[in-house]
């Protein structure tokens, strides 16, 4: 792609002119728009069956009753001593693809920092990660195949994350931030709801299509690809390559070794920013929480409220619908009372629903979707206006190193919550006291939460102080 942008410019600072942030924002709006689907389509709802699918016919099961055999075994790594049952196998991916994101996150972070054009690694990141999304359609034959592309994509996906991100600094004031952060976030739910509405609609009518639900699947992997390739493509080309003080030599993002190098003295040097660190430490504890209610979900309303899969499928829309409007609900809130009180508030909300779904009658559906749309209220919200908080207490210049720790906390979050969920529901054989624990994550989190000094962590790291926090 051609870059017909002015040249990068030593200060990462947002652009003076209104109408070039205005426009900036726009095309950064877009790539929450693009990648959604990937999380909402794909590793929300189609992949998990599919895996599962693909792993069973491999182990020998005819179908899914046949593949809950107990006995039933397959060795991905071509090793007697490692073996996994066949419905094991897409946890194990997506752990896979968690730590393989734990491990590259900081270097890629710190290469992005060092580099004057981060346009080119959001582009190229993307455009892996639709590439393997798509690339599902092939991958028939054996589950191997589509094992790899599944956690390539994965892992491209979070390394986007990271660079766009570190992006919000340089499109919007302190004052514009939590706009943006929350707009973004809820174009995004958005684009998933109106794509996965679509993918649905499909896997119902392959029948009267023509085609069976495994070939409706593989072709909704297709249209994600485009999707998210498409857009990536229309969202870059109004942003403006910027670069701080780490951009030096050539600028061609430097070597690994240089980066990890870069990124230990980061760590060494947040030490001199007390309220960055609790912060972090309180988002790993209430986005635990957030992590836990979603994923958890699911089996909880199949296995303790035995509803059925159209529910599911009804509430999983009613919540990326809802979270679009609360995200920006969100925003209102905090325009007349800060931002940290707005996602204090949030997670007092988290603790009560929560508290309500231990008291949930068995095959309600109607108090089961109304909890989805208590859930879509506060998700947006509390994941949007965290983002933006955390980019206010990161030091000019070094916005992809901050946020891949954010994204390693995002990441690392999901093994505490999935731990209290398992042995919760190893010591009671059911998911209402698992899901009832997660208080703990939202109250501690909050604790932290608000015992950091926004104010003085924005100055310690020499950002203007925003009008409210």
């Amino acid at each position: 792609m051609a870059d017909a942008s002015p040249a990068p410019r030593t200060d990462n600072s947002p652009s003076p002119d209104p109408r070039q942030r205005r426009r900036e924002q726009r095309g950064w709006y877009l790539y929450d728009w693009a990648n959604s689907v990937f999380i909402t389509s794909v590793v929300t709802v189609l992949i998990g069956p599919y895996m599962s699918t693909l792993a069973c016919s491999s182990a020998g099961a005819a179908d899914a009753a046949a593949c809950q055999d107990a006995s039933l075994a397959l060795a991905p790594l071509g090793v007697d001593w490692f073996t996994l049952h066949p419905n094991a196998l897409y946890p194990a991916l997506t752990t896979l693809a968690i730590l393989l994101q734990i491990l590259l996150l900081p270097s890629v972070g710190a290469m992005v920092d060092r580099s004057r054009h981060k346009r080119r690694w959001l582009l190229w990141l993307a455009l892996g990660g639709s590439a393997c999304t798509a690339g599902l359609y092939a991958a028939t034959d054996g589950y191997h195949a589509a094992s790899v592309l599944f956690v390539l994509a994965n892992v491209l996906y979070g390394l986007s994350i990271v660079v766009y991100n570190a992006f919000l600094p340089e499109v919007s004031t302190p004052d514009e931030r939590d706009r943006v952060s929350v707009t973004g976030w809820g174009i995004g739910y958005l684009g998933g709801a109106l794509l996965l509405a679509v993918h649905l609609g499909l896997v119902l009518s392959a029948d009267s299509l023509g085609i069976d639900t495994g070939h409706a699947v593989r072709i909704a992997f297709v249209s994600v690809g485009l999707w998210w390739a498409g857009f990536t493509v229309l969202s870059v080309r109004p942003l403006r390559d910027r670069y701080g003080a780490l951009a030096v030599g050539r600028g061609t993002g430097g070597a690994v070794g240089g980066s990890l190098r870069q990124f230990a003295h980061t760590l060494r040097d947040m030490r001199r920013y007390p309220n960055t660190i609790l912060f972090l430490l309180a988002f790993i504890l209430f986005n635990d929480g957030v992590q836990a209610a979603i994923r958890y979900a699911a089996p909880f309303a199949t296995q303790d409220l035995g509803l059925e899969e159209d529910a599911l499928i009804m509430t999983i829309l009613v919540i990326q619908f809802v979270a679009f409007a609360g995200a920006f609900l969100a925003g209102r809130v905090a325009l007349v009372v800060g931002s940290k009180a707005t996602v204090l508030g949030s997670l007092a909300v988290w603790c009560l629903l929560v508290a309500l779904a231990y008291f949930l009658p068995a095959g309600n559906v109607p108090l089961f979707v109304a909890m989805g749309v208590g859930i879509g209220l506060v998700l947006g919200g509390t994941q949007s206006l965290a983002r933006a908080l955390f980019s206010q207490l990161i030091p000019p210049g070094r916005e992809a190193e901050y946020f891949s720790l954010y994204q390693i906390s995002d990441r690392g979050s999901t093994f505490l919550g999935s731990l209290a969920v398992t042995i919760a529901v190893s010591l009671t054989g059911g998911y209402r006291f698992a899901i009832l624990s997660l208080i703990v994550f939202f109250v501690i989190g909050g604790a932290l939460l608000w015992r950091t000094r926004m104010r003085e962590g924005i100055e310690a790291v020499g950002n203007k102080v925003p009008e409210r926090l």
